[in-house]
């Protein structure tokens, strides 16, 4: 106790020395401490059911010719067709449980409120087999997965039950509306549990049968060529997840050499050998499926790095801080000594002292950790689910312990070591700091330095090249203007509207919003564009001649009357679509051309006949009546592919569309009134995804965007610690020096060079430190070119301005201490010792 308490008065004695090792401390243990928090729920943890462990993922890489859905919940390799996951399922296929999954949107509607939510499709034994039980009644089983299209019942989130339903108990037995349909709420699923889909956590489920109710003409129950399910499996007790693969496998390949190779027709004998030699890939499932799995490992770990970087440098800072503050201690150590204390007595003191400030850096890490992580998902979009928790984890205690003892030890154990070695003669005589400061301290604290700014180099010019990155995807020209215009989507079909309600209602919507003021254009479209949306279709051109193996596919939309006048599509030959596109009249198409060089159109595009229901087709019933320039499509990063537009009312799907509203002043001003309109023709019918197209495309790179702020603020953060840890050891060093600057200056040096002394110095250390961070910027540079867009992870720009930032940065942070140096007065510098 006395220890501590000496120890405490010290710390208390420099207020300022303690307070800036202490905030220096918590910035980067609480950086790492959020940073550690996502990795152990996201990669760690996994899935909290109880059968987590036992669960795997099915993925089926390979040939999947035919029509192809997925989303979110993971690769288009590792969907299935309906009839596949049946097959599985009823042979066990070497697992206890074979489960599959889909994820939709709807329009839901509970004792007359309505709103859009998202809902999960799930098969008869999906609760059963993660081993759960219900907060509230019952879980669908395998009494609610018999017959397709006859089990209209629906289990609750806990969330959406707590949050929008008063955790209502009463809410058993009744009516919940999903798409038009009555569904009957049978039960809640419990606490905790949002989905096995990391990153997604839908309102409800409901049994897999009921696809074609809740979303008509998608099912594909009956077709081994429409693949749309996720797949995970449980394994049996005791299994290991090899043995059941190989079992999973032998099922897996006869089904498909025996009765899916005989239906492709369309093959070449080298594709038709790649089809039946699929195999069934599984994975371990407890981490839970999502597209974000890919990903999530390297960004973590560059995140890591990052963070890691930044604690080293604050750790540095502490250090020398350390360091500068025991070379102030010479005396006290010295008389301490003289009275009978050990060196070791005098070590341990020390390091308890460092000890104690990492323990409260410690302490306000916390919260600095806290803010870290609400501070990230506020960049994702506004949509997104919470999906890792927020709070203050054991784990997350645990960790901050760990790396608070050890950065409290490791960087507190040369100071006190140097501290107390000093000459007790020769610090009695001197009584100054001069005594107890050695080169090798020096060179130690000129090291750390150096280390700083390599460090910091090295993160500069990460941020460097995700910025870039950025500004790149800023610059790339979609083909088409972005600017004012606002898109929403709209699901009549959800509601219960017929094909001919459909299209009646789109009518009075573009007739109301082209009546509002300051609206200079209204269109629609089938699929969003910029909105990573995909659908492709294979089609039959007039004079192209299509063998097995041939790509003969497009990307398709259907749109509204005036889309490319609204959309400001250059058009090259032929017209828009107009109103007299109707159904029922004669069906044309517009093409871009990237259309016309696959298809070897050329010029003769217009009047070209067309079909796009198979590539074999020889009855060509579309005309080529436009042709447009080249547009992205689903992504701003992507390429320009072959894109066939048809007339949206001569469209086989007719239910849902995303309408665009160009106006001639601020957009926002037209948001406002939208759902207005829209209430006015139906108060029912909910208005989705609302927002100007620049900020659609800026959700659909929010990893650019995500990478890009994170990177930049812990670099300037890293910067602005390796300043202050710059800014202390020239402080010290001109303290240490005064007597040495005042010879120079009796013996005629200017301030000017006394200056120039100290920045030389600085700028020295800092062009060491860049020089030194090239090799970790190498290693960054490697790990971020995944995510980088049109920019080399080695681009000399990023890195010439990280230095320049850097080089900036340091000068600025010597300045003062260089400016107090000049102003040193010689006969006070010669008199003080």
């Amino acid at each position: 106790m006395i220890a501590l308490e000496l120890a405490l008065r010290s710390l208390l004695k420099s207020p300022f020395v303690t307070g800036v090792a202490v905030v220096s401390l918590a910035l980067g243990i609480g950086a790492n401490a959020a940073i550690f928090s996502m990795f152990d729920q996201l990669l760690v943890r996994g899935l909290q059911v109880p059968n987590a462990e036992r669960l795997v993922n099915l993925d089926a890489p390979g040939p999947k010719p035919g029509s192809i859905s997925c989303d979110e919940t993971g690769p288009c390799s590792a969907i299935f067709s309906y009839p596949m996951f049946r097959d599985l399922e009823r042979d066990g296929a070497g697992f206890e449980a074979v489960v599959a999954h889909r994820l939709f949107g709807a329009s839901v509607s509970i004792d007359g409120q309505s709103d859009r939510a998202s809902g999960l499709l799930v098969s008869g034994r999906y609760f059963e087999a993660l081993g759960l039980e219900p907060a509230l009644g019952r879980l669908l089983g395998p009494g609610d997965d018999e017959q397709i299209g006859g089990h209209y019942v629906v289990v609750l989130s806990h969330d959406r039950w707590v949050e929008q339903l008063g955790s209502d108990p009463g809410i058993i037995g009744r009516t919940m509306v999903v798409n038009g349909q009555p569904f009957t709420v049978v039960g809640v699923a419990p606490e905790g549990f949002r989905s096995t889909i990391v990153g997604n956590s839908p309102s409800f489920f409901v049994p897999l049968v009921m696809f074609d109710e809740v979303s008509p003409g998608f099912a594909g129950f009956d077709e081994r060529r429409t693949y749309r399910y996720y797949l995970f499996a449980l394994l049996r007790e005791g299994d290991a997840l090899e043995q059941a693969a190989a079992a999973a496998n032998a099922l897996y390949t006869s089904i498909v050499r025996e009765v899916e190779v005989p239906l492709q027709t369309n093959m070449t004998g080298q594709e038709l050998e790649r089809f039946s030699a699929k195999q069934l890939i599984v994975t371990p499932g407890r981490l839970g499926q999502s597209n974000m799995l890919g990903d999530l490992p390297m960004l973590v770990a560059l995140l890591f790095t990052t963070t890691l970087f930044v604690l080293l440098i604050a750790c540095a800072n502490v250090a020398n801080l350390l360091l500068a503050r025991g070379a102030g201690r010479a005396q006290e150590m010295s008389i301490r000594s003289s009275l009978g204390g050990s060196r070791s007595q005098l070590v341990r003191q020390l390091t308890l002292e460092s000890l104690l400030l990492a323990g409260a850096a410690a302490v306000l890490s916390l919260l600095v950790a806290r803010w870290t992580v609400v501070a990230i998902f506020s960049l994702t979009p506004p949509d997104t689910p919470q999906f890792i928790s927020f709070g203050i984890q054991p784990s997350m205690l645990l960790f901050t312990a760990v790396v608070a003892l050890g950065t409290g030890f490791t960087f507190g154990l040369y100071p006190a070591l140097h501290a107390t070695r000093t000459d007790l003669i020769a610090v009695l005589r001197l009584g100054g700091p001069q005594a107890a400061d050695s080169r090798a301290a020096q060179r130690y604290r000129n090291g750390l330095v150096v280390a700083q700014f390599a460090l910091s180099t090295a993160l500069l010019f990460g941020a460097g090249l995700f910025v870039r990155s950025l500004v790149n995807i800023a610059s790339v020209d979609p083909g088409f203007r972005t600017e004012n215009l606002v898109a929403f989507d709209l699901l009549p079909a959800a509601n219960g509207y017929t094909r001919d309600e459909t299209l009646e209602l789109f009518r009075r919507v573009d007739e109301e919003l082209k009546a509002l003021p300051g609206i200079t254009g209204v269109t629609m479209g089938r699929v969003p564009v910029l909105a990573q949306s995909s659908w492709s279709v294979p089609v039959s051109v007039e004079g192209f001649l299509w063998e097995p193996g041939v790509d003969a596919g497009s990307r398709f939309n259907a749109v509204g009357a005036g889309f490319f006048t609204t959309m400001e599509i250059p058009l090259i030959a032929g017209r828009d679509f107009t109103a007299a596109d109707a159904a029922g009249a004669a069906q044309v198409a517009v093409v871009n051309e990237a259309f016309t060089r696959k298809f070897g159109l050329g010029g003769g595009a217009i009047g070209a006949r067309l079909s796009n229901d198979s590539v074999t087709a020889v009855d060509r019933d579309i005309e080529i009546v436009g042709l447009v320039q080249d547009t992205r499509y689903n992504q701003i990063t992507g390429d320009d592919p072959p894109i066939l537009y048809l007339s949206y009312p001569q469209d086989d799907n007719v239910g849902a569309a995303t309408f665009y509203v160009r106006t001639a002043a601020d957009p926002r001003d037209v948001m406002t009134a939208i759902p207005g309109v829209i209430a006015r023709l139906d108060a029912t019918l909910p208005v989705d995804d609302l927002m100007t197209l620049d900020d659609q495309i800026r959700e659909t790179v929010f990893m650019q965007r995500f990478m890009s702020t994170l990177s930049a603020a812990f670099a300037v953060l890293a910067t602005l610690l390796a300043a202050v840890g710059l800014y202390g050891v020239l402080a010290f060093t001109v303290s240490r020096r005064t007597r040495e600057i005042g010879v120079r200056m009796a013996l005629g040096a200017a301030q000017g060079n006394v200056r120039t002394l100290v920045l030389r110095q600085v700028a020295w250390m800092a062009a060491a430190g860049a020089v030194v961070g090239l090799a970790a910027a190498y290693w960054i540079a490697r790990g971020a070119q995944a995510m980088l867009y049109d920019v080399s992870g080695y681009d000399p720009m990023s890195f010439a301005a990280s230095a320049a930032f850097l080089l900036a940065v340091a000068l600025a942070a010597g300045y003062l201490p260089a400016r107090r140096a000049s102003r040193v007065d010689p006969l006070v510098a010669l008199r003080s010792d």
